[in-house]
């Protein structure tokens, strides 16, 4: 990322002197459709931002620009604040939201970087928020909470921009740590760190497909777990959501659910003992334990969950039978989008290149393939 031209792009613009934060964005290695059922989830922040440069005005006035989008949107903290449904719906709302919390934000000039692929699953939709928050509150206080900062920017999502996601996104793009993945309890918002060795590259494949009916399917799946919940709470009392059903309790009461809702819950509550199991193998730096459950995940988010598609599956495929790959998956909400590889990093580059001619090849696609390592969370950049 190109900061002194970020500034440089500021000065021209607004004739001020910026200061730059920076948000990354995040693959999530195991824990796929957990977040939103209260379970775990294991991303880890990527070496990809979005910045945001910013300088103080007069007035209450907000002016925002992205080098990624040609429209500029200007309006006043006071007016009262509503969803335009374009980009800068994440900038706004998570002005909105700090305003809602109590603070008093000033006007400002921000100018946006961002080089976490758009619409590629890799959450540059956080990346924008958390980066912006961040900026904006670090305007006001000298330490910030992070985890409150998560939670403001995931509120902006879900209440002002519309989206229903989780608080996975927000909080590692906040909380990540270099050459470490991050488990998270999305229940209390508890996490612990794991390193993930620097001899392995996190190595990512954009199928470039991504199939209509994701939005309306994700919204389904949610609504599956909540019926599975539902006639779950019959057979006694404590279960809240997914996240309170073991295995075994799942399987004692399979005769209560219908098939497609089995299917469902089975792929949530496994999913959250994988990603248990997949802490001990990276405390280990057992990596090829590690690859099976990244295996096991994929496999039930293809037969139970439903939501990978035969892109996905064909470059699951391809990766799995290449020489220093430990393990692939899909990531992300599904029927496209990428998939997550760990990789020996002295064979990233041959991997990159047989993975791309391989599902060239087979789908007739070229994919984008980036090579990255685990990275910093939000931070201002000196």
């Amino acid at each position: 990322m190109d900061i002194e031209t970020l500034k440089r792009d500021f000065r021209a613009v607004y004739r001020e002197e910026p200061q730059v934060f920076r948000a990354p964005g995040r693959v999530n290695l195991i824990g796929e459709h957990t977040d939103y059922n209260e379970g775990f989830v294991m991303p880890a922040a990527i070496d990809f931002y979005t910045a945001a440069a910013i300088a103080p005005r007069s007035d209450t006035k907000v002016n925002v620009r992205s080098q990624s989008f040609d429209r500029a949107v200007s309006f006043d903290i006071a007016d009262d604040l509503r969803p335009k449904h374009n980009w800068s719906d994440y900038v706004v709302g998570v002005i909105d939201q700090i305003r809602r919390s109590g603070e008093r934000p000033r006007g400002m000039d921000i100018l946006i970087q961002g080089e976490v692929p758009i619409g590629a699953g890799l959450s540059s939709s956080a990346a924008i928020e958390v980066a912006v928050g961040f900026a904006l509150l670090n305007a006001e206080h000298a330490t910030i909470d992070r985890v409150q900062l998560a939670l403001l920017c995931q509120r902006a999502e879900n209440e002002f921009v519309g989206m229903r996601c989780g608080i996975m996104d927000q909080f590692i793009s906040c909380n990540g740590q270099r050459d470490h993945a991050l488990m998270l309890d999305c229940r209390n918002l508890q996490f612990k760190l794991l390193p993930i060795s620097p001899g392995v590259s996190l190595v990512i494949c954009n199928t470039m497909v991504k199939h209509e009916h994701a939005g309306g399917e994700y919204n389904q799946r949610r609504a599956d777990c909540e019926e599975g919940v539902r006639i779950l709470q019959k057979s006694g009392p404590g279960i809240r959501s997914l996240r309170d059903v073991s295995v075994e309790q799942l399987e004692r009461h399979r005769e209560m659910l219908p098939p497609v809702i089995y299917r469902r819950c089975r792929h949530v509550v496994t999913e959250n003992a994988r990603v248990e199991s997949a802490a001990e193998a990276l405390q280990k730096n057992d990596l090829r334990a590690f690859g099976k459950l990244m295996a096991e995940s994929h496999r039930s988010l293809r037969d139970d969950y439903e939501v990978s598609c035969r892109e996905l599956d064909v470059m699951v495929e391809i990766a799995t039978a290449q020489a220093g790959a430990f393990g692939a998956r899909m990531t992300g909400g599904g029927f496209g989008g990428c998939t997550i590889n760990l990789v020996v990093s002295e064979h990233a580059e041959a991997f990159r290149k047989r993975v791309t001619a391989e599902y060239e090849k087979a789908v007739g696609l070229t994919p984008d393939v980036y090579i990255t390592s685990a990275a910093d969370g939000a931070a201002r950049v000196a």
